[in-house]
């Protein structure tokens, strides 16, 4: 299994185009002010309600108001003698010279696990993370009762194996992550049971950011009405050997 690494886009046209916009709003006059502007036929904007006016279209014109807030999310399980936490990492994209951009890099789900240092404190300086790809995340999605599966990482020379297997009163699950410390021969086992309702919650927020890690979302928001009739124009018996074969 693989880490993959957060992203960010940063689009320097965003900062041109506020820097214009402003340009054109707000233009630098000597001999007159633009907020100087009759509200009525004699009355006049007091300079209080310049500046409010001012500062609201430079929060609609700032770059980092173009682009929605990052947002955090995650699921956490506490037992015990563990806690598991379970976070989405989004993917990554690369620009084009045309401007568009191209998926370089699917998201993945990160497995952080805690050992317990007391009751109900965990000891998040001892976490050993493990990172499932959409095909691992697909495999525990389609995982039955009964059913088991192992992941391997090697990521940093350190080999770390996962575990997934039900109980054995059929209750759920348990996650084992294993990480061998070969500098003191020892290897650190971390357990944690998940219930049935637990497993549940976990499969059902896999199943609806799967197509998220994949950047589907993105792709679907990119689509325009244009584009669609182009395609449709391009070959319009498309549909119809699709259902004649």
């Amino acid at each position: 299994m693989i880490i993959h690494n957060s992203w960010a886009i940063s689009t320097p046209q965003t900062h041109k185009l506020a820097a214009l916009t402003t340009s054109i709003l707000f233009p630098r006059r000597k001999s007159c002010n633009l907020y100087r502007c009759v509200k009525n036929q004699n009355q006049y904007i007091t300079p209080q309600e310049q500046n409010h006016q001012q500062q609201k279209f430079t929060t609609l014109l700032s770059p980092r108001s173009l682009f929605p807030p990052r947002v955090y999310v995650g699921y956490s399980v506490y037992k015990g003698k563990a806690a598991l936490t379970v976070e989405p990492r989004p993917p990554e994209f690369s620009p084009l010279d045309s401007g568009a951009f191209k998926l370089s890099k699917e998201g993945y789900a990160l497995l952080q696990f805690a050992p317990a240092s007391g009751v109900p404190q965990y000891d998040w300086s001892r976490k050993q993370v493990f990172s499932l790809s959409v095909t691992e995340i697909g495999h525990i999605i389609s995982l039955g009762a009964r059913d088991s599966c192992k992941g391997k990482s090697d990521e940093g020379r350190v080999r770390k194996v996962l575990k997934v297997e039900p109980l054995a009163d059929g209750s759920g699950h348990f996650f084992n992550l294993s990480v061998p410390n070969k500098i003191i021969n020892v290897d650190e086992n971390i357990y944690i049971p998940i219930t049935k309702a637990e497993f549940a919650v976990l499969v059902s927020s896999f199943n609806f950011v799967l197509p998220y890690l994949l950047g589907w979302h993105t792709f679907a928001n990119s689509i325009k009405p244009e584009d669609s009739n182009r395609q449709s124009s391009t070959n319009p018996r498309s549909a119809d050997f699709k259902w004649t074969r």
